[in-house]
């Protein structure tokens, strides 16, 4: 079996060739810098940058990379499991050529980040942001070898046990909707993964035998216990990618946790500096960035300036997927907002049965009074291109990666002339 998994904020590896066990943390995504023909003069600080080619964390380490081998990855557990056998296909063995399908990985990263150096060379104003790194965990040090982060060699990881602690009580970070989270967590652990929520790691210690011992006890304290393991992933958070930016010198004081301070405007204190993605507050996701420099330069153009970050989407990259916009339930009940829901399941969907593919549900609560959609809730193949139906409920903002951008960026070109990314 071969897997590679993104739960929401959280990342989860199950992969490929040795048996071994995995031990992930959970980790918050992150993303690019967006560029739009309107801003007048833009400047390029190489001292400031994490990477050698364009693109940052998204197109380089992050979710482009991460989406290539999680495909890959989902086609080799059909061919090695039972699913293609179910479906009529007989193969006597199936290997798995790893170098290959990084190659093939490192070849569309390498057409995308020559796609952004095309951009640069067409559009003269350009506006970046320096987006986000890896957040360190106290008591562990990554060596990116057995003990690695989000930037490390995913694909390495064995195919016998997954364990995944997390620090919350359930799976798939603060805003996902419980009874989907419920749902999500019962398919997992149907696939193999184990659980351990309400916990926290204190520490992991490399043995002679190459394997660690990972220190663990509960969120709120008590009984400590060790896990031995092969390859620990750490990815507990990512932090704004602020060092050596100067910022200082123009008397710009970062706010905890390394964030820049702007208005609603994106402006920073100094009037003509604007700062907008994982730096500044807020998701870090690709699709919100990409919001914001459209809007950011928009409004340095003299247009105006508006986001509702309640619409932004977000997608746990895996097989099914989860996907969500807008409020949850318990969102809801929280601000004691009247509401309704619909609920659909994929084993009613004509598609759904004809893939073979039915372990899957649809949410969408809206408003009492007013009929209006208040969220969307998703958990089930294609959630992440389905939320994107959704979201135009709500505004219009697309996840990324997905194919239904394609369908965004037609309608930009039809409305103003030019599409942001082609």
């Amino acid at each position: 079996m071969g897997y590679l998994f993104l739960l929401g904020s959280r990342l989860y590896c199950q992969s490929c060739d040795q048996p071994s066990q995995v031990l992930a943390f959970t980790f918050t995504f992150t993303y690019h810098a967006i560029q739009r023909q309107l801003y007048s003069k833009s400047h390029i600080s190489k001292e400031s940058c994490q990477f050698l080619t364009l693109g940052v964390t998204c197109l380089n380490v992050g979710c482009i990379p991460f989406k290539s081998l999680l495909n890959n990855c989902y086609y080799y557990h059909m061919t090695d499991g039972k699913d293609f056998a179910s479906r009529g296909f007989e193969m006597s063995e199936v290997h798995l050529n790893l170098e290959k399908m990084i190659e093939q990985k490192s070849t569309v990263v390498k057409a995308l980040t020559g796609g952004i150096a095309h951009l640069f060379k067409q559009n003269k104003n350009i506006l970046i942001t320096t987006g986000s790194e890896v957040t360190p965990l106290p008591g562990i040090t990554i060596d990116e070898d057995t003990i690695v982060s989000s930037t490390g060699n995913w694909v390495q990881f064995g195919k016998d046990l997954v364990t995944a602690v997390e620090f919350l009580g359930h799976v798939g970070g603060v805003k996902i909707d419980m009874e989907i989270s419920k749902n999500f967590q019962s398919i997992l652990q149907k696939q193999g993964f184990k659980f351990k929520l309400n916990t926290k790691v204190t520490g992991a210690t490399k043995k002679s035998d190459g394997k660690n011992d990972v220190s663990i006890e509960g969120a709120s304290g008590g009984k400590t216990e060790v896990i031995t393991c092969d390859v620990v992933l750490v990815c507990i958070d990512r932090r704004p990618f602020t060092k050596n930016l100067g910022l200082e010198e123009f008397g710009i004081e970062l706010k905890p946790g390394g964030r820049i301070p702007v208005n609603t405007r994106f402006q920073t204190k100094i009037p003509n500096i604007y700062a907008i993605g994982d730096v500044v507050a807020c998701p870090m996701l690709a699709h919100k960035v990409e919001d914001e420099g459209i809007i950011c330069v928009e409004g340095v153009a003299g247009g105006a300036v508006h986001i509702d970050y309640n619409c932004v989407p977000s997608v746990i990259y895996m097989h099914p997927e989860v996907a969500w916009v807008g409020k949850s339930e318990e969102q809801l009940k929280e601000e004691g907002i009247e509401y309704k829901v619909g609920k659909f399941p994929f084993a009613a969907n004509s598609r759904a049965k004809t893939n073979a593919d039915t372990d899957s549900l649809a949410k969408t609560p809206g408003e009492k009074s007013m009929d209006r959609v208040l969220g969307t809730h998703i958990l089930g193949s294609g959630a992440g291109e389905m939320i994107n139906e959704a979201t135009l409920a709500l505004e219009v903002c697309h996840a990324h990666p997905t194919l239904s951008e394609a369908f965004r960026e037609a309608n930009l070109a039809a409305s103003f002339g030019k599409s942001i990314n082609f």
